[in-house]
């Protein structure tokens, strides 16, 4: 059953071997072993470059790291979906691209996910001085009880003799001298110039007419981190996506101003205020921005719904988008994206590349989601032809074309593909782009953001499309075989040391089920407060993916403290499964703690 209660004494598994075929980065050129970090606390990392998760918990990881840097190693698992993501040249971009200044291992095939037996990006694993698993964590919003867990470990091996201080074995990579450093979007301004998102430098550049020469750098760290999406609004200022500070800024080129009009600097979770005064409601991870229908449109990334901005209320809301991550279309309230992370007005559309779900999908002047391109969040490829068959890999920009088609930056396959609405068809334009993440258009040419080359790159639009050999993947992680009929679904939850389940205002967990298709589940689908639930699977589907989203808060046990501290955890899994007679009758999924 699943236990909700305060951790009992920890469990003892002896932590397997680290392996990764890539090698490791950030450590100089040295190879570890778990033999090697004996001593210390070890944090591994499962995470992918694609998952806006698992940038979070980078984010949520950095304090720690600093402040425990003498007892405690964090090593990312780098641990691919999309077959790009396997690339080694791409996983030491990202490395660079998103700070992380730990070592990181490079797992292509999945090796050490499977030792570890993780199922969902992000998973944080804790390996104590002496080599065991003593916590697993899954998603968001657990760096509060690591860090418990560290003063916990650090104190007991302290008194042991069982840890060992001192520096780790991160080694900074030298620096690159470059005008750009992974830019991320661009937008033609008045002038003729460019104004591009340098976002691992934290600044706007703007370049002359040629995209090559600098004109002045605007912004940097302490005033943007990580900016992407830019969108010129009436009257001549420019809305920026402040992505890791959860917030929109406006840039106002006339007189150089930055202004906040939109976010607390905090990010949203679960539960928080959906709409409101712009400067009161939380925002995460807002990726691209796009002025469409008398308001800015935004792509919030971080909880995979558009939302909007009316600049005369001075207020937000949701638009489009439940939280739940995957594709489905319809009304705006019901629609599921996967990372919305670009935007394109045009006409009567606004266009949307969902790079979760590899599609490109679009919002009606009625509010309404459809898809032009793209299955769902495991079927991705570089194929061409009729839209319903074509396939993308995980793109971040669309650009709308003179003839009413529009360009997608093709991220994760190097390419410029177009899809016209008149024809239904997609073809590719251009390929042997590095990373292009978005594309404007100047005269007849189009200039992409080739953002692991660090530059723009002006293309003439061709007449003909390239032709390319056609190929399609699936994310490559095995699927659970599962016995049809009853299947007992248990989100394993502890809460960390010093805490308790906050039932002051109700219950303080969810659970939220579907599946993919939906006929896999003939019962057990839906939202209930309880983290077991008995699930009924179809015999007659041979193979889905069942979506599980797991939420639970947590406050500190202090009945003294009017005001306890509270912390949300929360993770989506998309858990693929076969059914076969022989398969497993429990899926246990561990949100934090340990499963028995």
């Amino acid at each position: 059953m699943n236990d909700a209660t305060s951790a009992p004494r920890r469990a003892r598994v002896r932590a397997p071997e680290l392996v990764g075929k890539g090698g490791w980065l950030n450590t100089g050129g040295t190879s570890y072993t778990l033999a090697d970090l004996r001593g210390r606390i070890v944090i591994l990392d499962f995470w992918t470059f694609c998952c806006i998760n698992c940038l979070h918990v980078l984010d949520e990881l950095r304090e720690l790291e600093q402040k425990h840097s003498d007892t405690v190693v964090i090593i990312g698992v780098h641990s691919p979906k999309f077959v790009h993501e396997a690339e080694h040249a791409a996983v030491v971009d990202a490395v660079e691209r998103y700070n992380v200044h730990h070592p990181v291992l490079d797992d292509p095939e999945l090796a050490t996910w499977k030792q570890y037996a993780v199922r969902a990006w992000p998973t944080l694993v804790v390996i104590d001085p002496e080599g065991y698993v003593v916590a697993q964590h899954a998603g968001e919003g657990h760096a509060h009880a690591i860090e418990k867990l560290v003063e916990e470990l650090e104190a007991e091996h302290g008194a042991k003799g069982t840890l060992r201080r001192g520096d780790g074995p991160y080694v900074a990579p030298e620096p690159v001298a470059t005008d750009l450093r992974f830019p991320g979007k661009a937008l033609l301004l008045e002038s003729g110039n460019f104004l591009v998102s340098d976002s691992t430098r934290h600044q706007l550049v703007e370049l002359a007419a040629d995209g090559e020469s600098v004109v002045r750098r605007i912004g940097g760290e302490g005033v943007f981190n990580e900016p992407q999406g830019l969108a010129l609004l009436p009257g001549g200022k420019i809305a920026v996506a402040d992505t890791v500070n959860h917030a929109i800024r406006t840039y106002d080129p006339a007189t150089g101003e930055i202004a906040l009009i939109a976010g607390t600097g905090k990010q949203w979770w679960q539960g928080a205020p959906t709409s409101g005064p712009a400067l009161e409601v939380a925002l995460s991870s807002p990726w691209d921005v796009a002025w469409f229908g008398g308001r800015l449109w935004i792509a919030m990334a971080g909880v995979h719904q558009l939302w909007t901005y009316d600049p005369e209320s001075g207020s937000v809301e949701v638009a489009a988008g439940t939280t739940n991550e995957g594709l489905l279309d319809g009304p705006g309230v019901e629609a599921w994206f996967a990372q919305p992370s670009g935007l394109e007005a045009a006409g009567d559309r606004l266009w949307v590349a969902d790079s979760e779900t590899s599609a490109l999908r679009y919002v009606d002047l009625d509010g309404a989601v459809h898809t032009a391109v793209g299955t769902g969040l495991f079927d991705f490829g570089h194929r061409d032809g009729a839209a319903d068959q074509a396939l993308l890999q995980h793109p971040l920009g669309v650009t709308a074309l003179p003839d009413g088609s529009v360009a997608v930056s093709d991220t994760y396959n190097h390419a410029l593909r177009r899809y016209d609405p008149a024809t239904g068809e997609v073809t590719t334009l251009a390929t042997d782009l590095r990373e292009p993440s978005d594309a404007v258009l100047v005269g007849d040419d189009i200039v992409v953001v080739e953002s692991a080359r660090h530059r723009l790159t002006r293309l003439r639009l061709p007449e003909e499309a390239v032709r390319v050999e056609s190929v399609a993947h699936r994310t490559q992680r095995a699927a659970t075989e599962v016995a049809p009929g009853k299947l007992e679904l248990d989100v394993i939850f502890q809460a960390p040391a010093g805490q308790k389940l906050d039932t002051r205002y109700g219950p303080s967990t969810r659970l939220l089920v579907s599946s993919t298709p939906p006929e896999l589940l003939l019962s057990g689908e839906g939202t209930d407060t309880d983290l077991a639930r008995t699930l009924e699977l179809n015999p007659d589907i041979a193979e889905g993916v069942l979506h599980v989203s797991a939420m639970a808060a947590s406050c500190d046990d202090d009945p003294e403290n009017e005001y306890p501290a509270c912390h949300m955890h929360q993770q989506d899994w998309g858990v693929p499964v076969r059914v076969s007679a022989d398969g497993v009758t429990r899926l246990p999924l561990v949100l934090a703690g340990m499963d028995a």
